[in-house]
């Protein structure tokens, strides 16, 4: 059994901000390192750290930077100037002569942030991996709504990463108060089934949520806890003025051709009069289940786990400069690097000036793009509105003809 950091017998075990402050959640050789340096004297050395990626998972042909804005909160206050792209660039790992494409860098002492290592990483790894799966999933739902409802799936600790990552992504709506708070939206949710279990039936628990539930919540009923979803769709259209919508759980083993039960409901819906309740479906879907049903009357989609257990992208940092002098480890190439990007396609490479002038294989002018956003510990400007990140990543899926 793990030992207790303290007699406080209540305390979770997800870490608290000072523990990532605090250097705790590092690896411990980093901690190692800067001993060693400050014995030395080194630790006051100067570097310049670049972020990329090798490659992207799962055959992925771009990937959505996120993670950005906590990181500027991690490294505020700390002497340091950081450059990057911006939040939510759709990007690829590497240019077309298969060179590193940095998405970010950071200079300074290393003593000032070489502890940071692993929490920056973390903070930029795992939401660009969620923001990735949500924009993937957006593009499989041919620009449906989308509703993340990946919590249950992990620790509640990072569940306002989650939701923060999968709006940026593309997600319509989260599910949870905090990642409502994070984005500035309200919480999207109907009821689970234990409602209409613990209740005893569906028109009962029907009446029971239109009863207590204020009328600013979208009537949105679920219809598979206990009948025939057709008869039970039927049933919430006449139990609940002003239905928004009915919601498809259906365990896989009930479905039979999903496809035929989705359009039977639309259907009896039509017949009944009801055409603009809407359908919303959810239950173990992913990438390729949802693009098999997106052509159908679906509204739109509850997507869990794919989204919240999303493959990590494989970011790493690298000292390229020590003292104004490139520098670098094998395999890696030495020097500062600038990002550029084409505005037309949406390609990048990079170059070793800032004021160079790169044409694109498709014959446009490439602009820098990455951005001093921490000049000596202090932000160079305001926080990004989620929902502006959000409209930038859904703007360059559209310019790449995804969605």
């Amino acid at each position: 059994m793990g030992k207790r950091r303290s007699c406080d017998h209540m305390k979770l075990f997800g870490a608290a901000e000072e523990d990532i402050r605090n250097g705790n959640t590092a690896d411990v050789y980093f901690q190692r390192t800067m001993r060693i340096l400050g014995a030395k004297g080194l630790d006051k050395t100067k570097v310049c750290a670049e972020f990329t990626a090798s490659s992207l998972p799962s055959g992925w042909p771009w990937a959505v930077f996120c993670g950005l804005e906590e990181v500027l909160r991690l490294m505020e206050g700390k002497d340091v100037d950081i450059y990057s792209i911006p939040e939510g660039t759709v990007f690829r790992p590497r240019n077309s002569n298969s060179v590193r494409i940095p998405v970010m860098n950071i200079q300074g002492n290393y003593g000032e942030f070489g502890e940071m290592e692993t929490a920056t990483l973390g903070m930029i790894c795992h939401p660009s991996g969620v923001a990735t799966a949500a924009a993937r999933t957006k593009v499989a739902a041919s620009g449906k709504t989308v509703i993340a409802f990946g919590n249950r799936r992990m620790h509640p600790s990072v569940s306002g990463v989650l939701d923060r990552s999968a709006y940026i992504g593309g997600c319509d709506a989260v599910s949870s108060k905090i990642g409502g708070e994070m984005i500035g939206k309200e919480p999207i949710g109907t009821v689970p089934h234990s409602l209409m279990l613990l209740i005893g039936s569906n028109a009962e628990a029907f009446k029971a949520f239109d009863e207590v539930i204020e009328p600013s919540v979208p009537r949105i009923m679920l219809i598979d806890t206990f009948s025939d979803e057709r008869a039970a769709a039927i049933e919430a259209c006449n139990i609940v003025k002003g239905l928004k919508g009915v919601r498809l759980d259906t365990p896989g083993s009930r479905r039979g051709n999903f496809r035929e039960l989705i359009q039977e409901i639309r259907w009896e819906l039509d017949m009944n009069g009801f055409r603009n309740v809407d359908i919303i479906v959810s239950g173990g879907l992913n990438e390729s289940s949802i693009k098999d049903i997106a052509d159908t009357s679906v509204s739109g989609f509850g997507v869990g786990t794919s989204i919240s257990n999303a493959p990590t992208l494989d970011i790493s940092m690298d000292i390229v400069e020590k003292n104004g002098a490139q520098i670098s480890k094998r395999g890696k190439f030495g020097g500062r690097k600038y990002t550029y990007q084409c505005k037309d396609c949406l390609a990048m490479d990079i170059s070793l000036s800032s004021e160079d002038d790169i044409k694109c294989e498709c014959g446009s002018r490439m602009t820098l793009i990455e951005e001093q956003v921490m000049k000596n510990g202090k932000r160079t400007s305001s926080e990004k509105d989620p929902s502006a990140v959000r409209e930038h990543v859904l703007k360059q899926l559209k310019q790449l003809g995804e969605l």
